[in-house]
C-alpha cells in the first residue's frame, strides 16, 4: 500500500477540496461535455462534489489489490514501479479533472474545451511511453488473447501501441488549440479508434506469423 501512498494523498486532497466547494455550487453543476466542447451533462451540488471523491478511492483500493490476485504476479517484480507510477498518475488525472469541474462550476476562468483535450492529450503520451515496460499481466496493458498467450506478441503489440498512444495523444493536444467543429471532432475520433484498434489488429498478424 506504500506504492499507492501518492494515490491516497491525491484522494484525501480531492475529498477536502470538494468538501469546501460544495456549499458554494450553484443548484446544477455541468458534470459532463461532449467532444464539441457543449456541455450536455448536470448533477446536483453533492453529486459533483462527492462522487468522483469515492470513485478514486475505490480505483485505489482496487488498483492496490490486483497485483496480488493476479495469475502472473510474478511479473510485477519486473513492471511494478511501471504499474504504480501509472495507476498513481491516472488517480491524480481524475483529481485534476474533479479539481476542473468544480472550479468551472465556480466561475474560474478557464476554457474547459481546451483544458481537457489537453490534459487527456498528456495522459496518453504518457501511458504511450510507458506501455513498452509492461510485462504480461492480466490487468494492465494491451490484453488480446493473442498478446496472452505469447510474450513476444506482447512485447512487440506493447511497443506499437506504445506509439498509438502518444500519437494520440499528440492530436488531442493539436486539437485544443484550433476552433472546435467537425474536423476537431473527427480528428479525436479517428485518434480514438487508431489507439484502440491498430494495436488489436496488430497483435492478431504477430500471432498468425507464429
Amino acid at each position: 500500500m506504500r506504492k499507492m501512498m501518492p494515490a491516497v494523498l491525491i484522494t484525501v486532497a480531492t475529498l477536502a477540496f470538494s468538501w469546501w466547494a460544495w456549499p458554494q455550487l450553484p443548484e446544477r453543476v455541468v458534470t459532463h461535455w461532449g467532444v464539441n466542447g457543449q456541455p450536455n451533462g448536470w448533477s446536483s451540488p453533492a453529486f459533483a462534489a462527492f462522487l468522483m471523491p469515492a470513485v478514486m478511492a475505490l480505483m485505489t483500493l482496487i488498483f492496490a489489490a490486483l497485483p496480488n490476485i493476479d495469475p502472473l504476479k510474478k511479473n510485477y517484480e519486473f513492471h511494478g514501479s511501471v504499474y504504480f507510477l501509472l495507476v498513481n498518475v491516472i488517480i491524480g488525472f481524475v483529481g485534476i479533472v474533479q479539481g476542473l469541474i468544480l472550479g468551472s462550476a465556480l466561475g474560474w476562468p478557464f476554457d474547459m474545451r481546451s483544458v481537457l483535450p489537453v490534459l487527456l492529450g498528456a495522459l496518453f503520451v504518457f501511458m504511450g511511453n510507458l506501455l513498452p515496460r509492461i510485462r504480461p499481466n492480466w490487468f494492465m496493458g494491451i490484453r488480446t488473447p493473442w498478446t496472452l498467450s505469447s510474450e513476444r506478441v506482447w512485447r512487440k503489440t506493447h511497443r506499437i501501441g506504445g506509439y498509438a498512444f502518444t500519437i494520440a495523444g499528440l492530436v488531442f493536444v493539436a486539437t485544443a488549440f484550433i476552433p472546435m467543429g467537425r474536423n476537431s471532432t473527427t480528428a479525436m475520433l479517428m485518434a480514438v479508434f487508431g489507439m484502440v484498434l491498430w494495436p488489436v489488429l496488430y497483435s492478431y498478424l504477430e500471432w498468425r506469423r507464429e
